[in-house]
């Protein structure tokens, strides 16, 4: 088994950017809330599959009635670009495999309205022990950093619309990550998008840290969505969503 040895040049330097978006987040407009706490005001989505249950945004699949794609509770407010986004989210697999996967989706597009299905940079959760914290590109180049990874995206010098991912190195252990996330009770996201710079954070660990370099495929701005995957029953709630801009 082969062990990457942690960085802490490139952690320190994930920290330093923490440190410069957090004296960047716009004094005048402050941190914006996004869920009132009582219905799904400014959100759209299947409500069949979404609703608000004890203060908390709630998506629900049942084994009776399982979807076929994933499908996504949509911020209808407007569009992010560079920002730091907090939210408390807990999991559930409401199944004997204990699968349940989610996320939160940021610079976004919508790839079908009528189905709620949206494509581009997810912040990824579930209630596995693999992939919570991991940047997963939905409906599109897939996984562009492990948990625990510093990389660099970049165009294929032979095909520009293939897309190479470059490790950097080791900003965290996988295994030290997952330790500090809580099963089926609620954890605390910190996203920071500034521009092409994206860091995942989870319970005060830095998950990735990435550098979205290919010019065609790299999103500077677009929509916030969060997650309910098709597959087994399951449960993913979200409160304390809190938007700052960053200059």
């Amino acid at each position: 088994m082969r062990i990457r040895l942690i960085s802490p040049q490139l952690l320190g330097l994930a920290l330093a950017f923490i440190a410069s978006a957090a004296s960047a987040a716009s004094p005048d407009s402050g941190a914006q809330s996004l869920f009132n706490g009582r219905d799904l005001t400014g959100w759209s989505g299947i409500l069949s599959l979404w609703s608000v249950q004890d203060g908390t945004i709630t998506g629900r699949t049942t084994a009776e009635e399982p979807i076929k794609n994933n499908t996504f509770l949509i911020w209808t407010n407007g569009l992010v670009d560079d920002f730091e986004l907090r939210f408390s989210y807990k999991i559930t697999p409401n199944n004997s495999q204990g699968f349940a996967n989610s996320g939160c989706q940021y610079r976004s597009q919508v790839a079908d309205a009528a189905k709620f299905i949206v494509g581009g940079y997810q912040a990824d959760f579930e209630a596995g022990t693999t992939y919570s914290g991991i940047l997963y590109e939905e409906r599109g180049r897939g996984i562009l950093a492990q948990r625990g990874q510093a990389t660099r995206i970049k165009a294929d010098p032979q095909s520009p619309e293939k897309t190479q991912v470059e490790v950097l190195g080791t900003i965290a252990r996988s295994d030290d990550i997952q330790s500090a996330i809580k099963a089926e009770d609620w954890n605390h996201y910190v996203i920071i998008a500034k521009g092409n710079r994206l860091l995942h954070i989870i319970n005060g660990r830095v998950t990735v840290d990435v550098i979205d370099e290919q010019p065609s495929r790299a999103a500077r701005s677009g929509i916030l969505a969060f997650q309910l995957h098709a597959g087994p029953p399951m449960t993913v709630q979200f409160k304390d969503v809190r938007l700052s801009p960053l200059k």
